[in-house]
Order: structure tokens, then sequence, then C-alpha cells
């Protein structure tokens, strides 16, 4: 159930986040979700997108350098202590969060967290069996 994440490398220069987005919305890709971890020469964008395979072909195609994750994507309530609680299920689960990074959703009050953790199938039956629910690929395509 776990849900595709893009990372791509990009130079930290001008424009350089710009030429992903471009090429992405000209393959019309709709960015579910995005982060960005840079250091002084070069950064890392994690993307969840609403069509994995199309938007690493048309970014490798273009030359970016991209590499395909899977990641657990999890609805959590858009309130105060909603991440908190997630993590407190995780930690006493003794599970190791790698990164993580959330997006509200525009629609049902929800918000999302997408994991990076070293035991997807371990953590998304430990996120179920406490209630929380878990995103699929095929949702994200949803517009």
């Amino acid at each position: 159930m776990s849900v595709k994440q893009l990372s791509v490398f990009a130079e930290n220069r001008k424009g350089s986040i710009y030429e992903i987005t471009n090429i992405l919305s000209a393959a019309e890709i709709n960015l579910r979700a995005f982060s960005i971890a840079d250091t002084q020469n070069y950064g890392i964008l994690r993307l969840i997108v609403s069509d994995p395979r199309t938007a690493a072909m048309a970014l490798s195609k273009e030359g970016k350098i991209v590499s395909v994750t899977d990641v657990v994507s999890v609805k959590i309530p858009d309130e105060k202590g909603g991440l908190n609680e997630l993590l407190r299920v995780l930690s006493e689960a003794d599970i190791s969060v790698e990164y993580l990074y959330a997006f509200v959703a525009s629609r049902g009050g929800s918000a999302y967290a997408v994991i990076r953790v070293e035991d997807n199938a371990k953590t998304e039956g430990v996120l179920s069996e406490n209630g929380f629910a878990l995103l699929t690929d095929d949702e994200l395509r949803q517009d």
C-alpha cells in the first residue's frame, strides 16, 4: 500500500527547481507534495505526484537524475497534536523515521504525512492497527 516518491537531484542554482516543475507541468503531472533537502551545491527534491511513472520518464528524458522510492503516506487529523499522535504510535512501536514531510489536503479537512522508514510493511501494519488511514497511489491520481 506504499506510495511512490520521486527523488530528483537538482543543482543549487537559479532556475533549477523551475526546470523540474516545468518538465512536470508539460507532462501534465500534478504535484501532491514537495520537499527539498539541500546543501550548498545541490538539493534533493522529494515529490509525490499524480503519475509517478510518467513523471520519472519525463524527467529522465530531460537528463534529470531521478529515483523512485516506496514511502508510507498516512492521513492524520488536521488539528493540534495530530502529527504528535502519529509519531507517538511509531515511537512506541520502535519504528525509526528516516525523514518525514507533511501536506494539507484542500478537501476533507485532513493532513497527510509522508514517511520514509526502514520497513514499510511493518509501519503500515502498526498505523492501520492504531486507526490511521493510509494513502495509496490511486488516491493521489484523483484530482
